[in-house]
């Protein structure tokens, strides 16, 4: 029968290569996948977004089961199309680093240039997105109740959703790189991301697209106060999610017999 998934054995060696490979890519292709990636986040923030606000009317438990069920669609592009996402990159790059392939320092320049190139993107999808005239007042004010919540924060409750956050999505990715079949890998990880949706995990890259998105509808009609701090806490919480307390426990159990 043929094997459906990677031996523990084939899947350290392809994380430390992945991980050589996306550092080693060069700038301009490491920004231009990473603004692919922000625009296919962007889209499945969107999709959230007007799940929500729909079903909220009806009832506020359906609504976010439909939003957490419609917002991995981003995450499957992502995957599928091959863009670059810096939650992920968190994780994946680091294998090379454990395995002493690469220094940190080494994947530090890759990072930068890929968060920025999904701030691109993700910006310019929901730009449009508004532009477009497709938000109504309703949606307008969901938006700023939805942020509005975000930015009454605890500092350290936000750092830890960020960590927990992470920790998620990268397990849904590393999920993704083990199965071989493209319909399991689809569905798990669908089912595996709406787990970080539902309690209101924080993914610093969405949130670049809820603020952008609410910033282009209402400007300064609501307080953008804390805003800075809120990317920089769940950012950096991201990237502990994805890279000590996933990325590390993984690469101690799989890790590859060094050449």
């Amino acid at each position: 029968m043929e094997k459906r998934f990677l031996a523990p054995k084939e899947i350290a060696n392809a994380m430390v290569n992945v991980g050589v490979g996306k550092a080693n890519l060069p700038v301009g292709s490491m920004f231009l996948l990473g603004i692919l990636a922000g625009a296919f986040i962007g889209f499945g923030g969107l999709g959230n977004t007007i799940a929500s606000q729909t079903f909220a009317v009806i009832d506020p438990g359906v609504a976010k089961l439909i939003g957490a069920a419609v917002f991995p669609v981003g995450l499957m592009l992502v995957v599928i199309c091959g863009s670059e996402l810096f939650t992920g990159n968190c994780f994946t790059t680091m294998f090379p680093v454990y395995h002493k392939k690469l220094r940190f320092f080494d994947i530090l320049p890759m990072w930068g240039i890929c968060y920025v190139g999904n701030f691109v993107g993700i910006v310019l999808i929901c730009f449009l997105f508004i532009k477009s005239g497709v938000n109504h007042e309703a949606m307008n004010q969901y938006l700023a109740s939805v942020v509005s919540n975000k930015l009454n924060f605890d500092y350290l409750e936000l750092f830890i959703k960020g960590i927990l956050c992470n920790f998620i999505v990268c397990a849904a990715a590393f999920v993704g790189m083990k199965l071989k079949e493209e319909t399991a890998k689809t569905f798990i990880m669908m089912i595996i991301v709406m787990t970080f949706v539902l309690p209101g995990f924080e993914h610093s890259i969405a949130n670049m697209g809820t603020f952008s998105m609410t910033f282009t509808a209402l400007g300064t009609g609501i307080s953008w106060s804390g805003v800075w701090l809120h990317m920089l806490l769940s950012t950096l919480g991201n990237i502990i999610g994805g890279s000590i307390l996933l990325g590390l426990p993984i690469y101690l159990m799989i890790r590859p017999k060094k050449i």
